[in-house]
Parts: structure tokens; sequence; C-alpha cells
């Protein structure tokens, strides 16, 4: 596998669930690698795989809005489009070892179309 930089590892990571390339991310990942969210409290990459992976099959397609990267992280924001139509926002934190990613953590977002408080404060305008 060719060494990437990381902004490259990030997009890959993407990447991966976008065309269902389940052996691609497997590379991408650290054998230590972890995963934490509002919902999973640093799962290893067994735990990942097993809980995780299966939401590729909803994916459509990421846009990626903001990918700053420096030094042995990256944190990117994006909007993830469900092949049922449905979008959301997240942010992630990334760490890497160099050449694979060794931490992701995923703070979730919303979709601004349904949040009833951006809604209200729209009414207000």
């Amino acid at each position: 596998m060719k060494q990437m930089n990381s902004a490259e590892l990030v997009r890959n990571y993407f990447k991966a669930y976008e065309m269902n390339e389940k052996e691609a991310l497997e590379q991408l990942l650290c054998q230590d690698f972890t995963f934490r969210s509002p919902v999973d409290d640093q799962i290893d990459r067994q735990t990942y795989f097993a809980k995780c992976w299966p939401s590729c099959k909803d994916i459509d397609r990421y846009y990626i809005q903001n990918l700053f990267t420096e030094g042995d992280e990256a944190i990117i924001r994006y909007e993830c489009v469900l092949k049922s139509g449905a979008t959301f926002q997240n942010m992630e934190h990334f760490r890497f070892n160099g050449t694979q990613i060794k931490e992701v953590i995923v703070y979730f977002g919303f979709d601004l179309r349904s949040d009833p408080i951006r809604q209200c404060e729209s009414a207000k305008a």
C-alpha cells in the first residue's frame, strides 16, 4: 500500500464507506484502533467492524465541508447523504500512527432541516 498523508487517509476512510470496500478500510486502520462516539465508549477494532461497518449499506455519499490536519491528527466536518435521502452532519477527530488510523472520535451533529430549535429561529426572522 502506498504511503498516504493524513488528509488522504481520512478521505480514503470515507471513500471505503461510500464504495462498501471493507478490505480497503481494514488496511487503513491499525490493529489497536479505537473508536469513540456519544454511544460508543472506546470500542476496539473488532467491535467497530461488527457495530459500525454495516451502516455502509445505507450511505450514498459524503460531502467533506472542512478537513484540517496537523501532525498526527485531523478534524473533519462533513455531511452524509443516506440512500433514503436523509442527511446529517458530524465532526470527527482522527489520530494516526504515521501510516494508519489509530483512533476516531465522532461528535454527532444534526439535520438542520429537522432541528426544531433552528426551525423556530428561522420562523422568528
